[in-house]
Parts: structure tokens; C-alpha cells; sequence
């Protein structure tokens, strides 16, 4: 199948660029449009109905109208003056605040000129009621509701339009406006960081143009790979959205901006892996048509591309079982981001290698000379030198950054951090004369079964016993619906609603107040913030303990029928899993410890195991499938170690670095949560590339030997029969060298000269099995051992 996409690909490489550049620039529009019509921003839609938040929110959009996109913006009122409210001050907020609930408020008009057809329109009449006076009369507090998705553009454009004209209003009464809450805050901190996101992004792209040309000392092989991930990233989500709209399935906000850092990563990854073994082939076979090289190293290291490929869609599936419904949208949605990525990789990638050719490379000579043995060969004679050495130093660095998990506490703090916008100077203003959660209320919910009525006084327990609890400053009136069988109030935490205090005392004394006072045959509910991410981390604990081994048994399935050996991939998830546990308890040490943070936000751990784990596994899967390689050739294990590390160790370190990068771009994001996110997997990814795939893997492999692969052994057949003929089992695709002929064959599909390939003489050696002219079979001797068999096997790939 992999060779037959490669193959095809290769043979009609330009039809197969233009498919992928209509369907990728096609479905970037598409996504881009409707992107925002399948996403939530409410985290409590995620959870499920059994969670006491949840029920309160079916509570209230069922009994009170509630919509599920409603978004409260907190708009505080005062004297331009500074001076305490009057009654006639008062007369007039409320005037105002009639005015501009009976005012629709029209969307403007999209800035980057898209379809109009394709943009939602949330023009609306906001609903705005006075909700109380500060306790020193220094301001009013009035309450705007907005319905819409908050993460929308031209939903914050209605917003800025209705805080624009209420401003003015009130400017016009002789007042002073200030506004928070959800959607005030996302709003000031997107102006507020989007010059940065830009420079970031393109700095970004810069590093990875910059990387490649430093590697490759080529403007094609510089741009190329950005270009056409670019496009296919733009399909991938293209294919999500439509995935999305198709089966009805809401996505979280986060998931467009996860798949674009993913696919940027790993898309830029398999193309370099690809480029590295590109160039590698080309200079061993100087004569060989590019076309042929191209489709022949597309099905080679396509194999190893796929493999990791299913290691990231089947660690990333997993989160289909999860009862989160946050994590249970994002895992399938980067599943079949990734899957997408890997038909291009099969497909785009090899059309474009079969169309440029040499030309990738240029104006770099390095194919017309043979490359000198820098770091990577060093490293790799190091490694089969030292081996055992190398991996007690691996185990120690690990295990002292393992250290770190001791302690480790979670945050579900939630907030953007940034204390210098207008919404958060707002919210410190309104904190000194209030509750801090007054802008944010926990809510009561009180429903009577069917058929029955209720009253305030039926209920008025229930509050009177919620106003004496430690923590819970104030209690709102009683609200009832207009069927009269439901009820609700507010409560107004003295903490901030989105920290650990407040879910600490809404999950334990206000619940626990709240069933024991609740009056018999009604449910009583607890929502809000507070009470929603109390039973967010009580989900996540729980999706924790099946994610994680669900995931690491398909990981070995995935391994143990890629590598065909037992100990090989108990030996890789051994590996990657104390990088896990180093980067996280790093992660740890950094946030918790060194910056005094309140603990790790509570999705880093299942981030970082699902990236770290399944993208580390990229990495693994590449060495350990060149290893293999290397091995079949006879000659001593290390000496196969040492080849192997020396030709994969560049692509590696190249990946390892942009993918770093791509992720390390999140790090210089204003909320809290991203940038331990961006640090973290940045961080992972690092040591996952420069540790594990280049030191431990490799000299663990040295230490074992082809026991490695047990129970199949590779080079381990007649050492004689192939020393006359290396080439009879040593295969360039499908078929044995000496099998493949051009005198009127084809050489994945294309002809070639007229020359038998056996025959085919290259520059310096005969395609015979002989040595180079004037050089010995034990030229460059394995340090402390000589070479028992023809120098072919260590110059092959080099040249």
C-alpha cells in the first residue's frame, strides 16, 4: 500500500501537487468560515449530565432560558468624578441601561472581507438589568448579556460595538463605564497579545526557513516543506471541520490552534526525514534518475513515517474514551489531523522530491562530495564506544528531573493572568468594594418534579443556610422561572471564582450545605465557574487512569508490528515513558518550585504524555528502523549502531529542534495554562530528540546487539554468501540490487539507461561487491576491532 501511494505519487508527481493545492486551499477557506460554527466555549457543555454542574446547566437552559453561548459582562457605572452615587446618578444609570437593552446592536462587517455568506450574524438586543449598588454607593453594577460563541471574531466585534456606544452613552450622562467577565476579559487580551502572536508566529517560521538552510544550504529545501504543510495543514482542518458539521459534534476552542502547532511540527518533521535520506541516496547513486531515488526512499523511510504516524492517531484516539468531553473532541480531531498529514507525507512530500530532484539542493554542492564525519559520527562512535556509560548518565539526567513529581500539585485556575487589561483593572476595582466573586456568581438551581409549583418561602432555607458559610460573602434574592417550577440565586464567593479556593469551597462546604438544607422532593443544583471546574478535575483524574495505559498498550501493539521483536519495543516505551516522567516532574520543578506557581495546570500531564510519549515515538521509531537496517548488514552490532546514529542523527536533531520550536511558540502566550503547555512540550520534545532517540535508544541497541530484535535476529545469515555477493539479500525497495535491471525495465515505473543495474559502475567502486580500488576491507576500522567484511556496507548511505 505504502509503496503504491509512493509509487504513483512519483510517477505523476505534478497531478498529484495540483490535486493537493485545489482540495488544501479549498478546505483552508472552508475551515476558516465555519471553524467557528462547530466549536463551544463552555467548558461545562463538556462534562457529562451526571456531574452536578452539568445538571444545572440543563437546569438552566431548560427552566430559565438560558442559552448555552450566553456570555455576562459585568459594566460598572460611575462618577466621572469620583464622587458616591446620588438617586438622581442612579435614575439615570437605569435610564441608560433601559435604553441600551431596547437597542439592537448590529455586527460589523468582517475586516478580513469574508463571504458574508459563510459568517454567522450576532446581531442582537443584549439584555441589560441594574444588579447592585456598591456598599460606599462608589459605583453601580449593571449586567449585559451577549449570546454567541465568545471565540468568535465577529462575536467580539459585537461586543466591542456594544462597549463602544454604551460607553458613549454614559459619557453623554456624565459617567464613567468599565467592563469584565468572561468575554470582556478574552477580548481585551487578544488586542492586548496579538501584536505579539504575530511576531511570535513569524519568528517562528523564520526558525524553521533558517534551520533548513543552515542544514540543507538550499532556498528550495528551505521553503519547500513549510509550503506544502502550510497547504496540507490548511486541508486537515478543513477535514476536521467538515468531520465536525457532518456528525454534529461540537469542538473546544483550543482544538484549531492545537492541530495548526501539531501539524506544523510533525508535517516539517517527516518532510526532513524524508530530505535527509533524499540527499543521502542521491550521493551514493549519482547516476540514478531522481524520480527513481525519490520514489524508492518515499517507500523506505514511508514505512518508518507511517508507523509514527498511527503512534500519534492511536495515542491521540484514546481520548475517545475519556468522559471529558474537551478531551474526547480534541483526541479524534488531531487523529485525523495527523492521518491527513500522513497521506501527504505519502503522497505531496514524494511528488515533490520526484519534481525538483537535485535541484532541491541547490545552489549546495553537497551531493557532488562525500560528507565529512562530523558531530553525528563522533556521537555515534561515542555511543558504540561507551554505551553502558552513556546510558547510566541518560538515566541519571532523567531520574533527577523525574525528582521533580515530588509534590506536584494541579491548578485549575483558568484565568488569563493578565492583570494590566481594562477587564482585569475593572475586576480589582469592583473586588475592593465586593465580593471578589461578584462578577462571576455561583448559582443555586432549585427544581420541582412535574406538576408541581414553588414558592420563595418553600426554598428560603436554603438559602439563609448557604449565607453562613465560611467563604460565601453575600446571597442574591431568589429568582423563580415564569412556569414557577424552577428557582435560582446567586452566591458571592469572597475568593476569585477560578481558584482552587473557590472549587474547594463549592465542591465541599457550599454542596454539602446545599443537600443538607435542599427541602425534600426538590433537586437542588450548584453551578457556575467554580462548581464546573471542581467537576472538570474530578473528570480528568478519572480520564487519567484509563488514558494513559489505553495509550501505551496501542503504542507497543503499534511497535511491537512495526519492529517484529519483543524486546525492541518494551526497551522504546520503557524509554519514553521516564521522559515523560522527566519532563513533566521538570515542568514541575520550573513552574511549582521555581516560579512559585500554584502547581501544574491540570491537562499538562495528559498534554504531555499524548505529545511526549507519541511524538518522542517519532523519533524512537526512526533510529530504531535505521538500527535495524544497519544490522542486516553483517559486521559487528555496534559498528551497525554507530552507521545508524551517524546517518539519522542530523534529521533527528533538525526535527527535534523545529518541533520544539513549533511548540516552544506557546511558551510567550499570555495564559498561564499555554505556556506551561508550550514549555513543557517544548521541553519534552528536546530531550525525547536529543536523549532518547540519539543517546539511550542507540546505546541501549550497542549494549544488546541484534539481541535487540529478538526473537528474530537480523544479519545472521551465511557471512560468506554475502560477502561475495552483498547485494543478493540486501534490497533497494522491493527487489535485490542484482535483481533490478534498466536494460528496458522500469525503476519505480520509470525507465532508465540501458544498463543492467548490476552492471552499473559508480565512481570509486564496482556495484560487484568489490572494494574500493586500492583500499582493504578493514579501511575505516571500527575503533578496537577490525572490519570483517567490504567497506560497501558503511559507504553505501554515506555517499
Amino acid at each position: 500500500m505504502i509503496r503504491a501511494l509512493t509509487g504513483f505519487s512519483t510517477r505523476n508527481p505534478w497531478k498529484v501537487i495540483a490535486l493537493w493545492a485545489v482540495v488544501g486551499i479549498f478546505l483552508t477557506l472552508l475551515s476558516q468560515a465555519l471553524i467557528y460554527r462547530v466549536t463551544q466555549s463552555q467548558s461545562g457543555d463538556f462534562l457529562p449530565a451526571k456531574y452536578d454542574s452539568a445538571a444545572a446547566l440543563k437546569v438552566a437552559e431548560e427552566r430559565f432560558d438560558v442559552k448555552p453561548d450566553a456570555n455576562a459582562v459585568t459594566v460598572l457605572v460611575a462618577r466621572t468624578d469620583g464622587k458616591p452615587l446620588t438617586k438622581a446618578d442612579e435614575r439615570r444609570v437605569g435610564a441608560v441601561a433601559k435604553e441600551l437593552a431596547g437597542k439592537r446592536v448590529e455586527m460589523p462587517e468582517p475586516k478580513d472581507d469574508a463571504p458574508t455568506f459563510l459568517t454567522e450574524d450576532y446581531s442582537q438586543t443584549p439584555r441589560v438589568s441594574p444588579a447592585m449598588v456598591a456598599p460606599d454607593r462608589g459605583f453601580q453594577l449593571l449586567t449585559a448579556q451577549l449570546t454567541g460563541n465568545s471565540t468568535d471574531p465577529g462575536m467580539q466585534d459585537l461586543y466591542r460595538a456594544f462597549r463602544d456606544d454604551a460607553k458613549e452613552e454614559f459619557a453623554e450622562a456624565g459617567m464613567r463605564t468599565g467592563f469584565t467577565g468572561g468575554l470582556a476579559d478574552l477580548v481585551d487580551t487578544g488586542e492586548k497579545q496579538e501584536t505579539t502572536e504575530k511576531v511570535v508566529g513569524a519568528l517562528m517560521m523564520g526558525l524553521i526557513v533558517l534551520i533548513n538552510v543552515l542544514v540543507f544550504r538550499s532556498v528550495l529545501a528551505a521553503f519547500v516543506p513549510l509550503l506544502a504543510v502550510v497547504i496540507v495543514g490548511g486541508a486537515a482542518a478543513g477535514a476536521v471541520v467538515g468531520a465536525a458539521m457532518l456528525t454534529g459534534i461540537k469542538l473546544d476552542t483550543s482544538t484549531p490552534s492545537m492541530i495548526s502547532v501539531v501539524l506544523i511540527g510533525i508535517g516539517i518533521d517527516y518532510f526532513l526525514f524524508l530530505l535527509f535520506r533524499f540527499r543521502e541516496q542521491l550521493r551514493a547513486h549519482p547516476d540514478l534518475p531522481a524520480r527513481a531515488v525519490a520514489g524508492d526512499v518515499s517507500a523506505r523511510v514511508g514505512t518508518a513515517i507511517t508507523s509514527a504516524a498511527l503512534t500519534i492517531v492511536a495515542a491521540f484516539a484514546t481520548l475517545a474514551v475519556a468522559s471529558f468531553g474537551q478531551f474526547r473532541v480534541l483526541g479524534p480531531s488531531i487523529a485525523v489531523a495527523v492521518l491527513v498529514m500522513l497521506l501527504a507525507s505519502l503522497t505531496l512530500m514524494p511528488a515533490l522530491l520526484a519534481v525538483t530532484g537535485r535541484k532541491m539542493f541547490w545552489p549546495s554542492r553537497a551531493l557532488k562530495r562525500e560528507p565529512r564525519a562530523g558531530l553525528a559520527a563522533r556521537v555515534g562512535d561515542l555511543v558504540a564506544r561507551r554505551p553502558l556509560a552513556l546510558v547510566l548518565a541518560s538515566v541519571a539526567l532523567l531520574g533527577a528531573l523525574t525528582a521533580g513529581l515530588v509534590g506536584i500539585r494541579m491548578d485549575f485556575d483558568t484565568s488569563g493572568g493578565n492583570q494590566d487589561t481594562p477587564a482585569a483593572a475593572t475586576a480589582k476595582e469592583v473586588s475592593r468594594a465586593l465580593p471578589a466573586g461578584v462578577s462571576d456568581p455561583t448559582t443555586v438551581y432549585v427544581a420541582a418534579p412535574e406538576g408541581q409549583r414553588l414558592t420563595a418561602e418553600r426554598i428560603a432555607a436554603l438559602p439563609r443556610a448557604l449565607a453562613k458559610v465560611e467563604g460565601v460573602g453575600q446571597v442574591g434574592k431568589t429568582e423563580l422561572n415564569p412556569e414557577r417550577d424552577a428557582a435560582r440565586f446567586d452566591l458571592y464567593l469572597t475568593v476569585e471564582t477560578q481558584s482552587q479556593a473557590a472549587r474547594d469551597l463549592v465542591s465541599g462546604p457550599v454542596r454539602d450545605a446545599v443537600a443538607q438544607h435542599a427541602p425534600a422532593g426538590l433537586k437542588a443544583h450548584v453551578g457556575g465557574t467554580a462548581a464546573i471546574f471542581a467537576d472538570v478535575s474530578t473528570a480528568v483524574d478519572h480520564d487519567l487512569k484509563i488514558v494513559f495505559p489505553v495509550a501505551a498498550v496501542l503504542i507497543s501493539l503499534i511497535l511491537l508490528m512495526l519492529l517484529r521483536s519483543l524486546l525492541a519495543p518494551a526497551m522504546l516505551m520503557l524509554a519514553v515513558g521516564l521522559g515523560f516522567a522527566a519532563t513533566l516532574g521538570a515542568s514541575t520543578l520550573f513552574f511549582q518550585h521555581m516560579l512559585d506557581k500554584p502547581g501544574v495546570n491540570f491537562v499538562l500531564p495528559l498534554v504531555l504524555f499524548l505529545f511526549v510519549v507519541a511524538l518522542g515515538t517519532d523519533y524512537n521509531i526512526l533510529i530504531s528502523d535505521r538500527i535495524r537496517e544497519e544490522m542486516d548488514r553483517p559486521g559487528p552490532a555496534r559498528a551497525a549502531v554507530a552507521r545508524a546514529v551517524r546517518h539519522t542523527a542530523p534529521a533527528i536533531a533538525t526535527a527535534g529542534v523545529v518541533l520544539a520550536a513549533s511548540f516552544g511558540s506557546l511558551a510567550v502566550n499570555a495564559v498561564p495554562s499555554t505556556q506551561q503547555i508550550g514549555f513543557a512540550t517544548a521541553l519534552g520534545i528536546m530531550l525525547s530528540a536529543f536523549v532518547l532517540s540519539i543517546v539511550l535508544v542507540p546505546a541501549l541497541a550497542a549494549l544488546l546487539g541484534r539481541s535487540t530484535w529478538w526473537p528474530i535476529r537480523p544479519g545472521r545469515g551465511d557471512r560468506g554468501a554475502q560477502h561475495a555477493a552483498p547485494h543478493a539479500g540486501a534490497s533497494y525497495g522491493e527487489k535485490p540490487y542484482a535483481e533490478k535491471s534498466y536494460a528496458g525495465a522500469s525503476y519505480a515505473g520509470q525507465p532508465h539507461a540501458d544498463q543492467p543495474y548490476a552492471d552499473q559502475q559508480y565512481p570509486g567502486q564496482s556495484y560487484a561487491g568489490q572494494p574500493y580500488p586500492g583500499q582493504p576491507h578493514a579501511s575505516e576500522p571500527y575503533p578496537g576491532q577490525p572490519r570483517a567484511h567490504p567497506p560497501y556496507y558503511d559507504d553505501l548511505n554515506a555517499r
